[in-house]
């Protein structure tokens, strides 16, 4: 094959321009990995270029574009020596450059979890084995002399590639990442999406693979000729189109458009137009360009819910949009100017004939070739290795960054902030790192102050509950000591007042001895409340459970009080049902909460109010005791106050009222002993609602039936 001085010229520039596209993947991919894995993935960019070069020249080439054997492979051009050969060796360095982009996808795809040794061996497969193989059979067209390769023999055409270079890259990427598995915790429940570190990267990454692009599709013509504007044209058509696509898709599908959207799609756009930026109008160009934007966002989509792991996007930009692309030379070509006339329909069948067998065979292959090397050398990084980073963990290599990353992460594990992180004067991260030993500094200052007042407040609190214990004790024995005396007044004025031993010389001592009998009835009352208030504080209760029937327990409480409520003109009334069920409690707590409660409605019920207990079983089944009366009430905002310990309203200062502010403190107290509840409903000048509820598993009946 002769070729002209200038056109030579243009192949040998747009040649150089291809390899600018290796460093545009190497910005790319890097951006949108971890810092703990970009020097990993950036090797990995120039090694398998190094080795795909190589490769393609020692037999690559050859398989490629040597004479075919019966349109399956070629078999001339080993080792190919272009001294005297200008024409060729610059076709043979051209067509190197588009294997290398080939072998360079699969690097992003499998980024962050395969270990190098194991990226070497999947690049000598591409590069060596499927890349090769499958363009002969699409692109081989007897450049070197003899027959076409069987695709290309059909008719089937990918100008510069959206099939043969990326739709291969993607299949073997996706055999790739369907072989090694996601990354950790890439898809666990509750972790948000792994991003890219450094976007800003990856833009220039895009930029630089779109002005590889020119030489990628430029070049493709193999000369100087006027077609050369037209497929530039539509290039940075696709790739514009490509791009705005994904990113309004982005948009509709997500809260807010993705940076990595945008830059895939315009990839993808870029991808899609390749097969067919020689032989369409640039109208088409747009439309081919911003469906395979969308057809990169839905693919990628599409992926994540079958949780294969692309770390960068790969197989969805030149996968999907490559098989797309290779389709729509069918849809949008020009019939006139494709090599092997075919209407559209049959056109069309090629194109996807030439999608499926790039599948079955770089897929298919790739899957079983790595399958087997998975189980002799694994492919895979160690758990160890891949949460420390490929940098560290393959290289020994680190950054500012990573340093930074790994000395935070040693105050998480450790949970000690004594130490601050190093700061390494001028790089990326120095204000980070000076920002963050000054949260350090405040965090420890903050500690220690922290830790003081904990110290001061156990301090009190040890002392708080040694004088509660004191002052528990203290009136737990005052209690018992002044029931004795307290008992033995009562009995001697029950004597004088009832004059056992014979009338007494005045009817006023009769009158005295009843209010000394009185006066120790109330007094031994208070210190009643008192004791069983000290009883239940130090934890000494214990409840004695039984079977109550709540319509004899309340007649027997309202025959004890039956005589206070009539000196004090209250009028006294139940409202109990005799069906309702057995309530498991203690008789005695319940019975002193009746006599607190009622007592209290009795002592606050002025003459002529009534007072009313009633039960009834709530419909969400809990046991409720109410006692209503019509007395003084009290202000919404003193009921709390109500049920502190001796505590007591300024309303209830007077003699006629009397207490030791203890009733209803006792009465919830005993309520919590019963897991049940007090509720308090009052009103100043209109009386008082007490609401006392058992749970339902307190009810007989109900637990039964449970």
């Amino acid at each position: 094959m002769a070729i002209e001085r200038i056109d030579l010229v243009w192949l040998l520039v747009a040649t150089c321009m291809i390899f600018v596209m290796q460093a545009g993947f190497c910005c790319l991919e890097s951006g949108f990995v971890r810092a703990k894995n970009s020097i990993n993935v950036a090797l990995k960019n120039l090694v398998d270029f190094c080795i795909a070069s190589l490769l393609f020249w020692l037999f690559g080439f050859a398989l490629m574009f040597g004479i075919s054997q019966n349109g399956w492979i070629g078999a001339s051009a080993w080792m190919f020596d272009a001294r005297g050969e200008t024409s060729i060796g610059a076709f043979l360095l051209f067509q190197l450059m588009f294997c290398g982009t080939a072998a360079t996808i699969v690097s992003g795809a499998v980024a962050e979890r395969v270990a190098f040794s194991s990226y070497v061996v999947i690049t000598i497969i591409i590069s060596g084995l499927i890349y090769p193989v499958f363009g002969h059979w699409a692109w081989n067209s007897g450049q070197l002399g003899g027959e076409s390769g069987w695709l290309a023999a059909l008719g089937f055409i990918d100008f510069a590639g959206s099939t043969v270079v990326h739709s291969v890259g993607g299949w073997v990427s996706l055999a790739a990442v369907v072989v090694i598995g996601p990354r950790m915790g890439r898809f666990k429940k509750g972790v948000a999406m792994i991003r890219g570190h450094d976007l800003t990267m990856s833009t220039l990454g895009v930029m630089l693979l779109w002005f590889g692009w020119f030489g990628f599709n430029g070049g493709s013509t193999l000369a100087m000729s006027a077609d050369v504007p037209s497929v530039l044209i539509n290039t940075t058509l696709g790739g514009c189109a490509g791009g705005i696509a994904g990113l309004v898709a982005s948009r509709l599908i997500f809260p807010l458009p993705r940076v990595e959207d945008f830059l895939n799609g315009t990839l993808a756009g870029l991808v899609a137009i390749t097969a067919n930026c020689n032989n369409t109008s640039a109208l088409s160009a747009v439309l081919i360009g911003a469906i395979g934007g969308v057809i990169a966002l839905l693919f990628g989509q599409w992926l994540e819910r079958l949780r294969i792991d692309d770390a960068v996007g790969a197989v969805p930009a030149h996968l999907g949009a490559g098989i797309w692309g290779t389709l729509a030379v069918a849809l949008f070509g020009d019939p006139s100017a494709w090599p092997v006339p075919h209407d559209r329909v049959t056109q069309f069948g090629i194109q996807l004939l030439g999608c499926v067998v790039a599948g079955v065979y770089c897929f298919g292959f790739t899957y079983v070739v790595l399958k087997i090397v998975n189980r002799l050398l694994p492919l895979r990084v160690s758990p160890e290795a891949e949460h420390v980073g490929l940098n560290q963990a393959e290289h020994g290599a680190s950054s500012a960054m990573l340093d930074l990353v790994n000395d935070m992460e040693r105050h998480r594990v450790e949970g000690r902030f004594d130490g601050p992180v190093a700061v390494i004067a001028g790089s990326e991260v120095e204000p980070i790192a000076l920002q963050y030993n000054r949260v350090i500094q405040r965090v420890n200052r903050d500690s220690e102050r922290l830790r003081r007042v904990i110290e001061a407040l156990k301090r009190a609190k040890a002392e708080a509950e040694a004088a509660n214990q004191a002052k528990t004790a203290f009136l737990g024995n005052m209690s018992h000591e002044l029931r004795t005396p307290l008992n033995a007044i009562i009995g001697f004025s029950e004597i004088l007042s009832g004059e056992l031993f014979g009338r007494l010389g005045d009817d006023r001592y009769k009158e005295y001895a009843a209010d000394i009998l009185n006066s120790g009835k109330h007094l031994l009352s208070l210190v009643n409340d008192l004791l069983d208030h000290t009883r239940i504080e130090s934890g000494r209760v214990e409840l004695t459970e039984e079977e109550i029937d709540l319509h004899d327990l309340c007649r027997a409480v309202l025959r004890m009080l039956q005589d206070k409520a009539v000196s004090g003109g209250v009028i006294l009334e139940a409202d109990i049902p005799e069906d309702l069920p057995e309530l498991r409690a203690d008789e005695r707590a319940m019975r002193q909460m009746l006599l607190n409660l009622l007592g209290n409605a009795i002592k606050f019920t002025p003459k002529g109010g009534k007072v009313t207990i009633a039960a009834e079983l709530e419909a969400d089944g809990r046991f409720a005791i109410c006692v209503r009366d019509t007395g003084i009430g009290m202000k919404r905002e003193d009921v709390p106050r109500a049920l502190e310990p001796f505590v007591q309203l300024h309303h209830h200062l007077s003699k006629s009222y009397g207490g030791a502010g203890l009733g209803l403190p006792l009465v919830q107290a005993l309520m919590r002993l019963h897991q049940g509840s007090v509720t308090i409903d009052s009103r100043e000048g209109v009386g008082t609602v007490v609401t006392l509820r058992f749970p339902r598993q307190r009810v007989s009946a109900l637990a039964i039936a449970e």
